[in-house]
């Protein structure tokens, strides 16, 4: 742990227990306050009926009565207040999430979990009626997160919203992917970012890959995350949808919570959470730390992180200030020779290979009501970004005149060029390094109209939106010699050459700027129309620092206008249709333009080469679906449900091509590539029983002939490249299908209380085969799916105590995330003579059968 994150440990601790004792206190000197009124624009709650579970647990102060307990019936009176001077108004205060999950929910708290206002933009004060919303969109809650345990947000996506699936590049649960629909927000430079992700209305997509690392969201501090498909008022990169990240405060959220858990592969983690309201004032604070050995080798984490929120609110105007901080360290590890795994399932092929991240960000987020229709909101931020990675790789040199020399060329170092002799004749290696610094700064603002038009209801939005980076970038590769286990130990020798992997240091300066607005005018009391659109444009610089790489220098500008349109029509009541088309583009990145040349491949994600332009990715969306709800008389009872198809059409998308440069490739436009499908959903709630049930259907297919390098793929039907006829090329046709992208993917799950105190639930996650990388002409057996089943159980000892357990991978089922193709003659030198490798494919295997448990602590 960082000596930064030691120092802010016991103020995060001693500020939890003062939040905490201070919404105590508040609830304690409340008892003579009368009925709150809802907050403005908002209606209360309906009353929850009395139900026949066991009523033997009193309700502790300042929350709701613990769903599935039996209340006497209360008549509320109300109080004529004394004559005193004229209040200064206050926000009322909302209907509090509980601190922990609780027996099985009342009506009301079913109510209150599920948002039906969905942001129509990143920014707050766009939300419209689910029911009106034109595309594909599903919701998760703090409450989600509660129920499995789950220490990653990814992890609820993947559980609750039918077209998302979670992918692991990099062998460490908290560096995973989010793919939904067959794009991915992922951690690891290289990938296609296809998704627009926002925390609090900030684009949090870093500046130099538009990366987005999901372990840096403590995940006590998350309230809602909202998935929606194509929508080009998101911004660049919302060519396969976006995800909006909503955290707590302390208007929505007032107690505290501690929780306390350990189990296998020496996992120990604390976590706390409180938030304090006093009239128009609230705070929030929010922290995490956990710490793990990892299951496979050389993969432990260090993962510390914060939230904290600081809140004013009457009923004309809503400013927070917040702030997010982690300082994260995780090993690794990556795909695995399948034959080395065979020995192992925790082996690791090639070491080290780690990632240090630290982040910080401020952001200001805030709303005025100008009018009883016109509402003006807006966010500014300031985010820094450091990173730095150390990846061990092998290097494919042989001896030439006394020399070690990659492709011919002899490599160099400050002293002149490397002996052969160096070594002692031990497999030689790279130890590469890369640097990431980043500041990024911008903002955005908006205004809502809602005023009736043509004496229909209608609400008109207009927003603008400005995002700088700037990052200094830093490359660098040293010789070592493999040892056991295959890590590479430094020989001291920094390399200078060849220009493949040469030093490299730049900087990269963003300039994002959009425009937008939307409109959703009710034509009759049943149908919405909705259109929109949004401009943008982006200039993306490159400027090389060493003076030796001018071929880095370079200027890129992209613009472009998407439209977007849809209709929604209710059918009957909790009867929804809707449709809608929608266009949106997607930039490359600094990484993919300074990457971009085949002649010069990169050793992605280390070296940067020159960098002939790329065009922009520009997606073509059209949606259509029906959703649904149902509910008894009482709304004990309530089903939800949603059934769509999508169509995307990627113009000119960008993928990464290897090159037959072992561990090196370089970023090209592949012409048209096509996603399409089907996603449904079902949720069924009960006083005792929450059941649901997703399914989602992806079809993704290249749909332009290209030629490819594939130098590892082991299928005989490869043939020569066309501009190197040494080298062994794959044809992909129209009809391929996309690598690392599963067609099926099922998730269900359920919640049962045996009690009011002891809850007991289970979740399934399958997906089926996936296209090997390197595979893209589909010539080779794909990766075979799989299907994971965990578990988890809570008791409650006291009204502010709970135990809980969870188990991961119930069965120990064997199964990889992610595959590709390595060389396995290098591959067999490197094991000294240990393992001789005739199996071409590599694979990241997931976690093994995992058990924890914990206790929590909510006031």
């Amino acid at each position: 742990m960082s000596t930064r994150m030691v120092t802010m440990a016991p103020a995060v601790a001693l500020a939890c227990v003062m939040f905490g004792a201070s919404a105590v206190l508040a609830q304690d000197t409340g008892g003579a306050t009368t009925t709150t009124n809802p907050p403005s624009g908002q209606t209360p709650p309906p009353q929850a009926p009395s139900t026949e579970a066991p009523a033997s647990q009193s309700t502790p102060p300042g929350q709701a009565a613990a769903p599935g307990t039996t209340l006497p019936d209360v008549e509320v009176i109300q109080q004529q207040p004394k004559a005193q001077p004229k209040p200064v108004k206050q926000a009322a205060k909302p209907k509090k999430e509980p601190a922990t999950p609780a027996p099985p929910p009342s009506p009301a708290a079913i109510e209150a979990a599920e948002p039906s206002q969905i942001k129509m933009s990143p920014v707050a004060g766009s939300e419209i009626p689910l029911e009106k919303v034109p595309n594909g969109v599903a919701s998760t809650t703090a409450a989600d997160i509660q129920r499995t345990g789950a220490v990653t947000a990814q992890d609820v996506l993947q559980s609750r919203v039918p077209g998302v699936i979670v992918s692991d590049l990099q062998g460490n649960e908290f560096q995973t992917d989010v793919q939904y629909r067959g794009f991915s927000s992922s951690p690891v430079n290289g990938v296609p970012q296809g998704l627009a992700v926002y925390q609090n209305g900030v684009r949090i997509n870093e500046a130099f890959g538009d990366i987005v690392n999901w372990d840096f969201l403590p995940s006590n501090a998350v309230s809602s995350m909202t998935v929606m498909g194509s929508n080009p008022v998101f911004g660049l990169n919302a060519i396969g949808g976006a995800i909006s990240v909503d955290m707590r405060d302390g208007f929505n959220f007032q107690g505290a919570e501690f929780d306390v858990r350990g189990g296998s592969f020496g996992r120990i983690q604390g976590s706390g959470a409180a938030g304090a309201q006093s009239g128009n004032w609230a705070m929030f604070i929010a922290a995490e730390d956990i710490n793990d050995n990892g299951w496979r080798q050389f993969s432990p984490a260090e993962v510390h992180r914060m939230y904290a929120d600081l809140g004013f609110k009457n009923r004309e105007a809503e400013f927070h200030v917040n702030f997010t901080g982690a300082d994260n360290f995780v090993g690794a590890v990556t795909a695995a020779p399948v034959q080395l795994l065979d020995e192992g399932w925790n082996r690791v092929y090639t070491n080290p290979q780690t990632t240090q991240n630290d982040m910080k960000m401020v952001s200001i987020n805030g709303s005025v009501k100008a009018s009883n229709t016109l509402t003006f909101s807006g966010v500014t931020y300031y985010r820094h970004f450091q990173q730095a990675h150390l990846d061990a790789n092998i290097l494919e040199v042989e001896a030439c005149g006394g020399f070690l020399c990659l492709d011919g060329d002899p490599l160099t170092s400050a002293n002149g060029p490397v002996s052969s002799s160096v070594g002692g004749g031990a497999p030689i290696g790279s130890l590469d390094r890369t640097s990431q610094n980043a500041d990024s700064f911008g903002g955005s603002l908006q205004a809502v109209e809602k005023a009736k038009l043509f004496d229909h209801n209608n609400q008109f939005l207009i927003g603008g939106s400005i995002d700088h980076g700037h990052v200094a970038y830093g490359a660098r590769s040293a010789l070592g010699t493999f040892g056991p286990d295959f890590v590479v130990s430094p020989l001291g020798i920094g390399l200078t050459g060849p220009d493949d992997i040469s030093p490299r240091s730049l900087t990269t300066t963003n300039d994002y700027y959009g425009v937008y607005f939307t409109d959703t005018f009710d034509v009759t009391d049943r149908l919405s129309l909705t259109v929109g659109g949004r401009y943008n444009f982006a200039r993306v610089t490159l400027e090389d620092k060493t003076g030796d790489d001018p071929f880095l220098n370079g200027s890129h500008t992209y613009q472009r206008f998407n439209p977007m349109g849809g209709l929604t029509y209710q059918l009957a009541k909790g009867l929804t249709f809707y449709t809608s088309y929608a266009e949106a583009n997607r930039a490359p990145t600094p990484a993919e333009l300074a990457c971009a040349d085949p002649d010069n491949p990169c050793l992605i994600e280390s070296f940067l080469t020159g960098d002939p332009p790329l065009k922009q990715v520009v997606s073509r969306t059209g949606e259509v679906g029906f959703r649904g709800e149902t509910s008894n008389a009482l709304k004990s009872d309530k089903i939800d449900w949603s059934f769509g198809f999508f169509r995307t059409l990627n113009q000119d998308d960008i993928i990464s091509v290897a090159s037959p440069t072992s561990g090196r490739g370089f970023f090209q436009n592949a012409g048209d590539t096509l996603r399409q499908g089907i996603e449904a959903s079902i949720s069924y709630q009960t006083q005792r029983l929450f059941l649901y049930a997703n399914y989602a259907f992806i079809d993704p297919t290249f749909q332009s002939s290209l030629e490819l390098a594939s130098p590892n793929n082991p299928s005989p039907d490869v043939v020569p490249c066309s501009g190197d006829p040494a080298e062994n090329c794959i044809n992909v046709r129209p009809g391929d299908r996309l690598p690392g992208i599963p067609r099926h993917r099922f998730k269900a799950g359920f919640d049962y209380w045996l009690t009011p105190k002891w809850k007991f639930g289970s979740d399934l996650v399958a997906a089926s085969d996936q296209v090997f990388f390197g595979d893209e002409s589909n010539l080779n057996k794909p990766l075979a799916g799989y299907g994971q089943v965990n578990l988890h159980t809570s008791y409650d000892i006291t009204n502010h105590i709970q135990i809980y357990g969870l188990i991961n991978n119930l069965f120990d089922h064997h199964y990889g995330t992610f595959g590709n193709y390595f060389n396995t003659e290098e591959g067999s030198e490197a094991s000294l003579g240990t393992i001789d490798f005739t199996d071409a494919r590599t694979i990241v295997p997931a976690m093994p059968f995992a058990a924890y448990g914990g206790m929590k602590f909510k006031f």
